[in-house]
């Protein structure tokens, strides 16, 4: 599976630009490639265009889950024990159910598997424009980040992620929870005021 993956890879990468798009789509909804197979080595191949490439990628991203909330509404729990266990769905389930669009955004960030949640999205019936929104939140702070970084670091980028993206993860997932609940704060004061 993993030499295919590789395989898989490589004729996107062939593609530039297309195939970071195709990948970035199909990782929000049935692809276990994750856009930084491309994402990283097109930015530091031609940091000018690095920002580009984030901004490409988040959009796709952000269309490509709601091709995963699509899969999940009409197909539901059966295509998610395709990627995970029964346990697993009954997890993020309830973490989907106690958190709803603080999920998304942290699934988003951090490597778990986008997919699962966008799916599970379409699975709970959770708003379209709350998935869309969301979305670009999470998956606009992690391709910019690195976007960031390949711009500072250059071809030093790559080793720097590499070595540090749990903590990067972890960081930018802690600043999205904040900046989450700031945002249901202001929300909940300009309720109470009308």
């Amino acid at each position: 599976m993993l030499e295919w993956l590789h395989l898989l890879e490589d004729w996107l990468a062939q593609y530039g630009i297309y195939g970071l798009l195709f990948v970035s789509f199909a990782d929000s909804s049935f692809l276990p490639v994750i856009p930084e197979v491309l994402l990283l080595p097109m930015g530091i191949a031609n940091p000018s265009m690095v920002w580009i490439y984030a901004l490409y990628t988040t959009i796709a991203s952000v269309l490509g889950a709601l091709l995963g909330w699509y899969i999940g509404k009409k197909l539901g729990r059966p295509v998610l024990r395709y990627f995970i266990s029964e346990e697993k769905i009954q997890k993020v389930e309830f973490y989907f159910h106690k958190y709803g669009a603080l999920s998304i955004v942290i699934a988003g960030f951090t490597p778990i598997p986008y997919k699962v949640f966008t799916i599970f999205s379409g699975v709970s019936r959770m708003k379209i424009r709350t998935l869309m929104f969301w979305s670009v939140i999470g998956r606009g702070a992690r391709f910019f980040l690195e976007a960031a970084i390949i711009a500072m670091l250059g071809e030093n980028a790559m080793p720097f992620i590499e070595k540090n993206f749990t903590l990067l993860t972890l960081l930018g997932g802690i600043a999205i929870v904040i900046f989450f609940l700031v945002y249901r704060i202001i929300q909940k004061r300009k309720q109470s005021a009308l």
